[in-house]
């Protein structure tokens, strides 16, 4: 690595580590994922079991324990709290937009590395998750970890170099998907196994890699991805493997909790979430490309996947692509692809399942726009369009939150909401200063102004300026919008569970799943086994007040079937009662 290299690095870091540290504690962690997790790692802290993940002290089979391992860490250093459960996502986040500039520069140069992680890091839900506490940007982040130097290694043989390089980048490989695995178990695998055979299929069954190499990956997988399933089967902990397989299995086949939507659900997040990447990202689908003569040709994605068939000829191609960026360009469509049609498929729909889609996508974001920079593509009027109805979009959406805070006795009197919850959380006192909206303003200007400027032919100022003002939107967001929603959503509730921090008494809920409780309360490990069985918590012959929390669309069913439950109080669509020792 050169100093100029060198300089770039630590500029990104530090830059980064400004982004997605400071108030990383601002606001309570959200239910479920995140205090999902960090519950995990918290009862890994009080009980000292550091090999076992455990939710209210009973097994956990959904998720393997690297980045619970991570939290904990964490929180041995800064303490059991929410900055500390979103740290190692920030580290994430640094770490992510250093490979994001190295691997551009080494692909292209150090200014494309710089655009790759600026697109990234400009983009709201990518930019987000880095100051969340979900398991996700680790998990991307090692998937594409893996992919690239399975690239590497594809290319490298493709190249014919010498076997102890393409040995040593096929490790690499399957060191990276191993750390996926158990991060977040076998889809890390299916992941990679799709893409492999899509791009086996695209080669025309051409061969990709040998059985020696192929036994070689299949073992350090097995290996890293599997020490921690082996030694639970070595501790006679196999029923957790089984739960955990069938935990997998049923996300395909099932709506997990209620998390159901349509086919379509995770393009429109990418469209609108990932913006305003996703809108320059499009361009790399369908490109106006220079031929050797110097015409222009459009060319699809069909073509750019079709090597050597009748929809492409010799010249369809950029003539500034190497062979190498060509190469790594199929795999990022065919990564965008397996990925986005994969979660498409499947029945449970959560915003974040798609989240692995925005690595392949902002290269493409990032690929179109230093080609409209160097003038390989021109600017489209639609291209504006699309990114002023976006930032329009999101803006009005942002904007509208005081506001309706302000009209909301006219809201909820109108009858406009059906949700008898969702009234009720509106109801929630909440603290505007009535200048959020000039959060949601300033992005539509803004990115109406740099549209003004790229119409004057100031490409370059204008592309750069519209991810600027989009960085400074999301985090001014996170900021100061998140902390007002999480207090409408589960403010009461959150409230409640400290008030009964270090208190001798059991806490649950009713009607809804919930991992606040736990966290908020500082739950400890019960000496009496009973309390971890609900029925015996309504209606056995407890030995501490225990306390129960429902929400008031389930309140009454929980009065009429549990009469030694005494309502304590209702606030923001949650309702609270205690059941005293008799």
């Amino acid at each position: 690595m050169n100093s100029k290299a060198l300089r770039y690095n630590l500029l990104i870091a530090g830059a980064a580590l400004l982004l997605f540290v400071p108030f990383l504690g601002a606001v309570h962690l959200f239910d479920w994922d995140e205090i999902n997790f960090a519950e995990c790692a918290r009862e890994m802290l009080v009980t000292g079991d550091y090999f076992s993940v455990k939710i209210n002290f009973q097994p956990f089979w959904e998720k393997p324990p690297l980045f619970i391992w991570m939290q904990a860490l964490s929180m041995n250093i800064f303490g059991i709290n929410e900055f500390a459960a979103r740290l190692p996502n920030a580290i994430a986040g640094c770490l992510t937009l250093l490979v994001f500039f190295n691997i551009g520069r080494k692909l292209v140069d150090e200014k494309f590395g710089l655009i790759w992680a600026l697109v990234y890091a400009g983009s709201f839900l990518p930019h987000f998750y880095f100051k969340s506490g979900i398991i996700d940007p680790w998990f991307n982040l090692f998937i594409f970890s893996g992919i690239y130097y399975f690239i590497l290694f594809s290319n490298n043989n493709a190249q014919s170099q010498t076997n102890s390089k393409s040995t040593k980048l096929l490790l690499f490989s399957a060191l990276f998907i191993g750390l996926g695995v158990l991060t977040k178990g076998p889809v890390a695998v299916l992941v990679f196994g799709l893409c492999i055979g899509v791009y086996w299929i695209i080669k025309r069954f051409q061969p990709v890699i040998s059985i020696k190499q192929m036994f070689i990956f299949a073992g350090t997988v097995a290996f890293v991805g599997g020490l921690w399933f082996l030694m639970l089967a070595l501790t006679g902990n196999a029923a957790i493997i089984k739960e955990f397989f069938v935990y997998q299995v049923r996300l395909f086949n099932t709506r997990d909790a209620g998390h159901g939507g349509p086919f379509f659900y995770h393009w429109i997040v990418l469209l609108i979430g990932c913006f305003p990447l996703s809108v320059f990202a499009l361009r790399a689908f369908n490109l106006v490309q220079r031929t050797e003569n110097g015409e222009r040709r459009k060319t699809s994605i069909f073509q750019l996947l079709t090597p050597k068939s009748k929809l492409s000829t010799p010249d369809s191609q950029l003539i500034s692509d190497t062979p190498f960026q060509k190469h790594f360009k199929l795999w990022m469509m065919i990564l965008f692809w397996v990925v986005l049609i994969l979660f498409s498929i499947v029945k449970t729909k959560i915003v974040h399942y798609s989240s692995l889609c925005y690595f392949p996508l902002s290269f493409l974001a990032a690929y179109a726009v230093h080609k409209l920079m160097i003038a390989e593509l021109v600017w489209k009027k639609y291209t504006g369009i699309l990114l002023m109805v976006i930032a329009s979009l999101i803006g009005i959406a942002i904007s509208a939150l005081p506001f309706l805070d302000k009209y909301k006795q006219q809201i909820i009197s109108a009858d406009i909401i059906k949700d008898k919850f969702a009234v009720e959380n509106l109801k929630a006192n909440v603290n505007w200063t009535g200048y959020e909206w000039l959060i949601g303003l300033a992005l539509i200007v803004g990115v109406g102004g740099m549209l003004v400027l790229i119409n004057r032919n100031k490409v370059k100022e204008g592309m750069i300026g519209i991810f600027i003002i989009s960085l400074l939107a999301v985090n001014m967001a996170s900021l100061v919008v998140a902390p007002r929603i999480e207090k409408y959503s589960q403010g009461a509730a959150i409230e409640f569970y400290e008030y009964l921090q270090n208190k001798e008494c059991y806490v649950e809920t009713l009607g809804f799943k919930s991992y606040a409780h736990l966290f908020y309360s500082h739950k400890k490990e019960q000496a009496n086994k009973n309390s971890y069985t609900l029925d015996w918590l309504l209606t056995g012959e407890i030995d501490k007040p225990t306390y129960f929390v429902s929400k008031i669309t389930s309140a009454e069913e929980v009065i009429k079937g549990y009469p030694d439950l005494k309502e304590i109080y209702r606030k923001n669509g949650f309702v609270f009662f205690v059941r005293k020792v008799k």
